[in-house]
């Protein structure tokens, strides 16, 4: 069964509420129960968005968190992410001196972890953590920005890491559709993340519900 896990990328902590707000009371409804939120401060990025950890302090929300942090660096500045309400980390193979501490660190803080890599970098780099992340993430447009299509080729990348790792957990990022979300679960997607397509549809419940049915 492949999941839906609508993501927020926003400016400012004020829009990151409210985007959790609205998709709150939609969660039960079509099935979902995490929210993805993207970070980035420029390091790693073009762009900057919201990215202060300290923004996040006492927030309260009855969905899981997940941060995508697009920040270099992440082995010197993961700590100031491991606190409630963080249930899943996802940091990139490219931004880590050793993926393997960074890990063990959200690991020791009870928090979920997941290894990233951009579109031009190979999958296959992901192969020595396989065993100890929770989940292995294809980034499918430049890193930071909403909004993207999703690169060529990224489906030809899924189905090869799926065959090579039948038990991995394999999450898509970037330019996820309703009009591409049924391919990318067929070619061996378990988690999909969408941001624009449902922020920037005029209706976003039937967003929602258009990319809940295509994976269904």
């Amino acid at each position: 069964m492949t999941a839906l896990i609508p993501a927020i990328n926003a400016e400012t902590f004020e829009e990151v509420v409210r985007r959790i707000r609205m998709l709150e009371p939609l969660a039960e409804k079509f099935g979902f129960n995490t929210v993805h939120l993207d970070v980035a401060d420029g390091t790693f990025t073009e762009n900057t968005i919201w990215h202060d950890a300290r923004e996040l302090v006492g927030f309260e929300t009855p969905l899981a968190i997940e941060a995508h942090l697009m920040l270099a660096e992440i082995d010197m500045r993961l700590e100031g992410w491991l606190f409630d309400p963080m249930t899943r980390i996802i940091f990139h193979k490219e931004a880590a001196h050793d993926p393997s501490f960074v890990i063990q660190k959200c690991r020791d803080a009870k928090i979920g972890v997941g290894i990233a890599v951009r579109p031009e970098t190979d999958w296959k780099v992901t192969k020595p953590y396989w065993s100890a992340v929770d989940c292995v993430q294809l980034l499918s447009v430049i890193p930071g920005r909403a909004g993207q299509a999703i690169q060529e080729g990224t489906t030809d990348k899924l189905r090869a890491l799926r065959a090579a790792c039948p038990s991995c957990t394999i999450e898509v990022d970037g330019g996820v559709s309703a009009r591409n979300a049924k391919e990318l679960k067929d070619a061996g997607a378990d988690w999909l993340v969408a941001a624009s397509a449902i922020f920037d549809a005029p209706d976003v419940e039937g967003a929602i519900a258009n990319l809940t049915q295509a994976v269904s």
